[in-house]
């Protein structure tokens, strides 16, 4: 089964001669343990596409489906439980670590659980063991303004972790980083993918960002021109 389906999946803003349209005719699956990159230049439409597939921009037309559940067909399916299905089946990576300021890295994972109905000792059981796993251990008691950029992104990374998600949804998560933690980031992203047998999807402008990854989609005026990768 695949972690991730699309098919023709369409975004269209406005109406009429207003009318832009954002994606067109998206298809393409993702398999669990699969790194792919949506690749292109500011304004292509590939931040659309990840948020229609993390469920948060409802498409204009198309279909979605996450770890087999339909959610998406010619727009939200009527009474799905959008919520549930980002918190249970969905994890995302931004740009920004987007962490809360006033709790420590290792409440920071822990709230994403406990959100979850995890008990406290479970959560803080489970989210040592992430930051420990990315190497943060002796920052567990840090709060975000302590942490160099690219420990706060392998906190961000820890917390959408968190639930076990199928699928790991990434928007620009290097471009507040230098080269060298940028790359540091992306192999880490590999390792997870691989390791937790989920889907990581990521979007970035950067070509130097998207070695070692199973497949690249290149989107230009909001249409998949190229892809590489597996056959």
């Amino acid at each position: 089964m695949y972690a991730i389906e699309v098919e023709n999946l369409t975004k269209i803003y406005g109406k009429g001669v207003t009318a832009v349209t954002a994606i067109a005719d998206a298809t393409f699956q993702i398999e669990p343990g699969e790194l792919v990159a949506i690749l292109g230049p500011s304004g292509s439409g590939k931040t659309t596409l990840l948020t229609a597939i993390g469920l948060i921009n409802e498409p204009t037309h198309g279909k979605v489906v996450i770890d087999g559940a339909v959610v998406a067909d010619g727009g939200w399916l009527p009474g799905l439980d959008l919520k549930r299905i980002r918190r249970e089946k969905l994890g995302f990576i931004f740009q920004a670590h987007n962490l809360i300021p006033f709790l420590t890295a290792l409440e920071n994972v822990m709230i994403a659980l406990e959100i979850n109905h995890l008990t406290r000792t479970e959560a803080k059981k489970r989210a040592t063991e992430l930051l420990t796993a990315l190497k943060l251990e002796h920052r567990l008691d840090n709060f975000p303004a302590a942490l160099s950029g690219g420990e706060a992104q392998r906190v961000a990374i820890a917390r959408a972790l968190a639930n076990r998600p199928k699928v790991i949804l990434a928007d620009e998560p290097t471009a507040a980083l230098d080269t060298e933690n940028g790359k540091n980031v992306m192999v880490l992203l590999k390792e997870l993918a691989v390791e937790n047998h989920s889907a990581i999807l990521v979007v970035t402008h950067d070509h130097r960002m998207v070695e070692g990854f199973d497949r690249i989609f290149e989107v230009r005026d909001g249409v998949i021109v190229r892809e590489t990768g597996k056959n």
